[in-house]
Formats: C-alpha cells, structure tokens, sequence
C-alpha cells in the first residue's frame, strides 16, 4: 500500500460558499488540477548516458500529461527533443491493453506517452515501449525500428546485458528477440493465466517494490524467470457498474490467511534447454522477495517466511539450484524488505547489505560467505537506503538524515568517511551514470519547486534539465516543526495567507499515518492544496506518530497488531500538543481527510473518536483487514486465526455502531487495490446500525485519481464537507487555549 495521498490531493472545486461567505477558488483548484500540482513540465526518469556525454528524460507539456523523450548534451548544455508519441505513432490513438493498465496501477503511473525508456549497454540506442509495441531509436539520428514481434500482450521488455537481444513477456511466456536476425523466440513454454512465467505476482509489485519477474545472467545466456501458480487463490473481479456491457476483469488477489501465489525460480538456457529449479524451503519461506544476478557476484535471491519475520539470503548455483545462506535477519515484528541490496564488489570479495540490528537502518559491509565485516553507515547517522554503488572503486551513494521530513544525498567509500552531496533543506535524489562520473541530481526543496540538475562526479554543476511547468500562484505559508513530550511527534502546520492572530481557526487534519510513509515532509511541492484549503478558512495540519519510517526500529513496530489503536492515539497526543503550542487552532471543531491508509485512518476516528473529530472524509479507506492483500496486512498484523483480535479491533466494521459525527466516504469503483467492496460494506453496516453518512462513487476510476476535472471537483466536495461541518474562524477570547 504505497501512498497516493498526492494523487487525492490534486482535486477540487464547487459552487458553494467559502467560510468567509465568498466563492470558493475554483479558478485556481482548476489549474491545480489540470497542471497535477505545477509538476506537469518538469523533467522526469532522468538517466545518464553510459558514457556520460549525454543525460536522457522525459518530459511534458504543462498541461498535458503525455511524455515526450529529450536529450541534455554536458558538453554543450543544450537540450534537444529527441522523439514524440505522436511521430512513433504517426497519428494513431494510444492505446493500452487491460496487462498494461493494471501494471502501471501497481508502479502508479498515470501519465501517457512515454513511461520509461532504456539504454543499450553501449548507450548507441534506446528501447522503448508505445501502446503495446517496442521501437528501438538510434541515438546517431538513424531511423526508429519497430521490432516485429508476434501476436500477444508485451510486458516488462529489456535488453539483454550484451545488447543483442532484448527480452519481454508474451502470453504468460519469456521470450528474446535477435536484433540481428529480427526474429523472436520463447525461452520459456507453458505459461496460463494461472501459472505465469516471468512475472512478478500481485503482492510482489504492490507491496514488495519488484515489477519484474526474471532476470538475465551477466554473460546474457540464460535468464531467471519466475513462475507464479495461483492454483487455489481466490479470483477477485473489477467490473464497471457505468458498463454492465463490459466484461470484468479478474485477478487473483490473496487476502489474509487464505491461499497465496505459489512461487519457484528457473533459469532456463536463452539457446534452448531444460529449466533448473532454485531449491529453497519454499514452505517455510513462500514470499520470493528480490532477485540480484550481476556480474561481480553470484546469482542471490531473498525469501520470506509468511509472517515476515524471517529473511534470508540465498546464494545460487545456477547450474545445480543449489543454495547456500549467506544472511538471516529475524525480528519479532517484521523484517523490513530492501531492494536495493545486495550489492557486489567487482572482484566477489565482499557484498553490501542493510540490516536493522542496532535498532534502525545501517549499511553494511560482508564477506563473500555472508560474514559481517564492519559497518559502513550506522543507524545513528540517519541511514536510509542505498542509492548506487560501483563495485570496482568501492564508493557508494546513499540516503540519509536524522530529521524523517528531509532525505539527504551522501558519497561514501568503503575505507573512508562520507561526504554530503545535498544540503538545501528538502528530498534529495540521485541517478549515476555507469562510472559514477556523471549524476543527475532532483531536489525537492522546502522552500521552491523540484529542479533537476546535472553534475560531476565532484559536485561541481553541469547544468539544469529545463522545465516548462507552471510556477504556482503562491508559496505555501507552512511549518514543519516537533511537538510533544518525550519523544515528540514530527507535525506540519498551514495558516491561510490571511490569517489573523485574533481568531481562532476550525482544524482540519491531513493524514496518512500508516507504516512505511512519512506525510509530514519537508519539500514545498506537497503544501500547495494544504494551502489552498488552509485559505478557505481552516488551519491544516499533519502528524507523523509512532509506525512512520525513520525513527528508528520500536518507533516503526510499535503499530505491530495494533492498527486500531496507537495510529489513532498518536494522531490526537499530536494534534493536543499541537493546540497546547498554538492557541488559535480550534481544537473543538477538528476535521480528518486522508486516502488509502490515510482514508482507514480517518473514518476510525469518525468512529472512535468522535469527542476529538467533529467530521470526516474518508477515501479509498480499508474497511476491514481480512479483505486487503497478505503480504501487506500479514506484515503488520500477523497472520490471522479466525477471531483474530487485532483484525477486529482495527476493523471498522466492528465501530460502526459508534458514527455521531458527519462522515464521507469517497471510493473508485474500479479500484483493484483496496477495492470498492471496502467502502461498501462499510456503508452496509452503517446502514443497518442507523447512521446517517455519505457516499460518493468515482465512476470507472481507480486507486489513482489522475482526471483533472474529477480530482477538481473532488477536492471542492472535501473543502464543502468541512466549510459545512466546522464553519468559519470565529473572534479568540484572551487567556489560555
């Protein structure tokens, strides 16, 4: 359950009056919308050249969210475009089968045109995919081949690391494509619908962050595939009430202590052969977590144990499937899964590997046979993740901060201290080029919009990747700052523009709250609805509790089979502390807004809480634990027995009973995340308890709300709810709060 809090909020707009009885700022919730928040324009999945001489990203209109390809000389710093949709598809309508959709869903991608591209080993071309068809574009100005694959749904395409084939799935098979003889062949046979090859499960690229199911071997001769058999997993089915024509569409979506996908590992020769199962105790450890084959060291994979609670590294012998364990992490919550490691030295000496035993995060450094050699970036540095690496001269890029609203750029060796690479307050991040000669460098700044900049190995700067976004009409007037006794709690604070210390302003409380995202985050780009809605006469805050990363490791677990109660708990010590420090905030007319998690999150207070919540709009929220995916639920909540108290306790089902306070549930009925069964049933129970609510259906829409007028007119519904439920600033008597 990634967060898509930022999708919700690019929404807005209505008809009725503010709180100072003029009209709502619909003009500029328009243009909110239409721009997706001013980032529309902006350079995106910037990558160097492998040679360094060039820097490649997409980019698009202002107001159009198809993406184009453009190429930043560094010896020039001129920017030229490189390729349009429109000259790929000469006119014709882009068109998306239901495989592709629902993969872009997963990596939540929204936009059209270009998604992503990838370079050739030598850098000479680049692949790209369009409607369901791959091209391969020279980089010397040649003409764009189409490869003429088969019949069949294309997924997941790359180039083979000796850049003369390119591979993809098609009909649940692998297959590679000889660009020299340009003809394509299956390497794997026998993939259904059910027992997939070569791609990634459901829960693996909703929950685990891995989008691809096989891997190519460095010496481009065989590859790695997965096969997936959901035999026994239940079929959910995402039908359009707006179209009883249309089919559904089914996918097999396992819930809580029900059947999973059952996974197995090949490596099958790219020439021809028998397939090589990896043996692992499959039993104990169902959950393929990440898959590394590079050719500095051995091919190695991560399994999982049901609960989480137990990940081990394995390494492989791809002739034999054989394993050996290199490293076992175990806690008695769950153990955080990472993608980015391992990483190898070029000589196979050594690997880099993230653990949390000195209570956080840390990097470390481990001998070839799993041996912890020393650490390289303890947990009291503020360590987050592993950015690159370059296993011929040991140095490495990572992310790190001790304050969880920022994330800093850092260069380290492996013999040496670290250098930082980013000091603006903000989000900082990074992609190097093969050498690390080269890196692009994207700062989302506190106190401006994102920019995207190129630079030398030693800092110095480049250039900037130019941007034709739109600038916003304001800056938002917010303040990140930590509230409360003890270990306190990370808040954000937004006052409208005109605000007047006399007055006393009705709350609303922007959350998330779940595990594994902070909302409480320093870059400017994230306040600007806050803001919007803050100068419709409301004071809007957010706050971090207990479960949200970077704070440690009891920090993170301490939600551990307890969703219904401390998440909520420490939104409201937050939202106390914050009414202790600054007595304009009106702590008796209180809101709560929030999407996915942050929906969950707010109609349990609607229902618990309703002496602190005076109104609610929940969206897209989890009614009840039992009906969401297993790796998710199962990580947090433990596997369930029948009667499984943390289930019914963080059920909302189980509180519907309690509603006093005006509650909207907004939810797509398309949604194949935390499908639209959530909400209704949820309005099933309050139904029948007596309560009165609002419902509001997103016809056909999904997860993601990416439709400019939908999300403009969403946004206006939210602000009404709270205009009509909390209403306007009122004259603060003096004295104490």
């Amino acid at each position: 359950m990634r967060n898509l809090i930022s999708l919700l909020l690019l929404c807005g707009a209505g008809t009725f009056l503010s709180a100072q009885d003029k009209p709502l700022d619909a003009a500029y919730l328009r243009t909110h919308a239409e721009t997706r928040g001013f980032m529309l324009g902006r350079p995106t999945r910037a990558k160097p050249a492998p040679d360094g001489k060039a820097v490649l990203f997409l980019r698009a209109d202002p107001r159009k969210s198809k993406l184009s390809l453009y190429e930043f000389d560094v010896a020039s710093g001129k920017t030229r475009e490189l390729l349009t949709p429109e000259k790929l598809l000469k006119g014709a309508e882009e068109k998306l089968t239901p495989e592709e959709k629902a993969r872009r869903e997963r990596m939540r991608v929204s936009g059209a045109g270009f998604t992503d591209f990838q370079f050739a080993p030598d850098g000479k071309a680049i692949l790209l995919m369009l409607s369901g068809r791959l091209y391969l574009v020279p980089r010397d100005g040649g003409d764009v081949k189409e490869l003429k694959t088969g019949e069949g749904t294309l997924q997941d395409p790359k180039f083979s690391p000796d850049g003369k084939m390119v591979s993809f799935v098609k009909n649940q098979d692998v297959f590679v494509y000889d660009l020299a003889t340009d003809k394509e062949r299956a390497v794997t046979k026998g993939g259904t619908e059910k027992k997939t090859h070569g791609l990634a499960e459901f829960v693996a690229q909703e929950e685990m962050n891995r989008f691809t199911g096989y891997w190519w071997s460095p010496d481009s001769k065989s590859i790695a595939y997965e096969e997936a058999d959901a035999d026994g997993v239940e079929v959910w089915y995402v039908a359009d009430p707006a179209h009883p024509e249309a089919a559904a569409f089914p996918s097999y979506y396992p819930r809580p202590g029900k059947a999973n996908v059952k996974v197995r590992l090949g490596i099958v020769p790219v020439a021809g052969g028998e397939t090589v199962w990896v043996e692992w105790d499959a039993k104990e450890y169902p959950y393929l977590g990440s898959v590394h084959w590079s050719k500095a060291g051995p091919l190695t994979i991560t399994v999982q144990t049901r609960n989480q609670q137990e990940l081990v590294l394995l390494r492989v012998d791809p002739t034999s499937g054989k394993t050996v364990p290199l490293v076992t992490e175990k806690d008695t919550a769950w153990v955080n899964l990472e993608q980015d490691v391992p990483r190898w030295l070029d000589d196979g000496s050594a690997f880099l590997w993230s653990s949390e035993h000195d209570g956080g995060p840390r990097l470390e450094l481990h001998e070839k046979d799993g041996t912890l050699k020393r650490v390289l970036v303890p947990s009291k540095a503020g360590y987050q993740n592993l950015v690159d690496f370059d296993g011929k001269t040991g140095q490495f890029v990572f992310h790190a901060s001790l304050d969880p609203t920022q994330s800093h750029l850092y260069r380290g060796v492996l013999d040496g201290p670290a250098v930082a690479l980013s000091k603006e307050p903000g989000v900082h991040n990074a992609v190097l080029s093969k050498d690390q000669s080269l890196y692009v460098h994207q700062a989302l700044l506190a106190d401006a919009m994102p920019k995207t900049t190129v630079h030398r190995a030693d800092g110095s700067l480049v250039g900037e990747l130019p941007s034709l976004a739109e600038k916003p009409p304001f800056v938002p007037k917010a303040e990140v700052l930590k509230v409360g006794d003890g270990a306190g709690f990370y808040a954000s604070i937004v006052r409208p523009h005109d605000f007047d210390a006399k007055k006393k302003y009705p709350v609303i409380v922007d959350v998330y709250g779940g595990p594994g995202h902070n909302k409480v985050m320093a870059p400017m780009h994230t306040r600007l609805l806050d803001q919007w809605l803050a100068d419709q006469g409301f004071i809007v805050v957010s706050i971090d509790g207990r479960g949200t990363p970077g704070r440690g490791r009891d920090w993170e677990r301490a939600i551990y089979k307890k969703f219904g109660t401390v998440p909520l708990d420490d939104q409201v010590a937050g939202l106390k502390a914050l009414g202790k420090k600054f007595p304009e905030l009106d702590l008796d007319r209180v809101g709560i807004t929030g999407w996915s998690y942050g929906g969950y999150l707010s109609a349990l207070a609607a229902l618990k809480k309703p002496d602190v919540y005076k109104a609610a709009v929940a969206g897209a929220p989890v009614t009840d634990w039992h009906d969401y995916d297993t790796h998710y639920t199962e990580r947090y909540m433990g596997v369930p027995d029948k009667e499984d108290p943390a289930y019914k306790e963080g059920s909302l089902l189980t509180h519907a009973g309690k509603l006093k306070v005006p509650l909207l549930l907004i939810h797509g009925t398309a949604d194949d995340n935390v499908y639209f069964r959530h909400t209704l049933r949820l309005s099933d129970a309050l139904f029948k308890e007596g309560k009165d609510f609002e419902v509001l259906p997103l016809s056909g829409l999904t997860h993601m709300v990416p439709n400019p007028l939908v999300m403009q007119r969403l946004w206006g519904r939210v602000a009404g709810h709270f205009q009509k439920h909390l209403g306007k600033p009122t004259p603060r008597a003096t004295g104490p709060n």
